[in-house]
């Protein structure tokens, strides 16, 4: 079964894309595990890979500054829009690449990053660990000492317990050889109705799992979703 194209969805369907993200994580377990990694007040924050700007909206309200950073530019449109509706005065939006973050050295508190850095894995499957170094030593470069970075991967959607990917499990071993601490929480979907959850998750997991959710009749669709973070002064680049 062929694989969906997220490069394709990420340029041209940010909107549809949007409607299911907003559908996540309905029982709000995501901000208190971040806020249980590091404080938010009066922090400068990067979302990085920050797609339509679910971080950056979760966080904007208790930040001194959030910068929403991503290569798609039609993602970070809606993200703009969003923040803007939610009166986030302190809140930036540009296009940038992970390995060349346009931003000064020491100039940042807390990089997050959610859902984005597995695809310096998945789309550059022979050269990853390259694309992944040169992501994280920038990353390293704009923290001030002792700031944070924190992952958010998924562990599997449609599972109650985790069921990470099988080609990011190298991957995740090697945040650990870097130093990451890592935990894991539900970050389930709520939908309208089954036929809501066939087409909006249907259309970004593919075919398999529209069959699942039909399957089940999942108006309710479980998630897995892992955390990693390090402190600077911990992290192994």
């Amino acid at each position: 079964m062929a694989e969906v194209d997220h490069k394709k969805t990420y340029k041209e369907n940010a909107i549809q894309y949007e409607k299911m993200i907003a559908r996540e994580d309905y029982q709000r377990n995501l901000l208190r595990a971040i806020e249980g990694i590091s404080s938010l007040n009066a922090k400068t924050v990067i979302d990085l890979g920050s797609g339509t700007g679910r971080i950056a909206r979760l966080v904007a309200s208790q930040v001194k500054r959030v910068v929403a950073l991503d290569i798609s530019f039609p993602m970070l449109e809606v993200a703009r829009d969003k923040l803007t509706n939610q009166k986030s005065l302190n809140s930036i939006t540009a296009v940038a690449d992970h390995r060349q973050i346009p931003l000064g050295r020491q100039s940042v508190d807390l990089v997050i990053s959610g859902w984005s850095v597995c695809y310096l894995v998945d789309w550059y499957r022979s050269t990853w660990k390259t694309e992944l170094k040169t992501a994280f030593s920038e990353m390293k470069r704009i923290l001030r000492p002792d700031s944070k970075i924190i992952l958010i991967e998924t562990q599997g959607t449609g599972f109650e317990e985790p069921r990470p990917p099988e080609h990011l499990l190298e991957y995740f071993k090697y945040l650990g050889d870097l130093g990451f601490a890592f935990r894991w929480i539900r970050t389930d979907y709520e939908f309208a109705d089954v036929a809501e959850a066939k087409e909006l998750a249907g259309a970004f997991f593919g075919e398999e799992m529209r069959e699942k959710i039909a399957i089940h009749s999942w108006k309710y669709l479980p998630e897995c979703t892992g955390i990693w973070w390090s402190t600077i002064s911990e992290f192994k680049i």
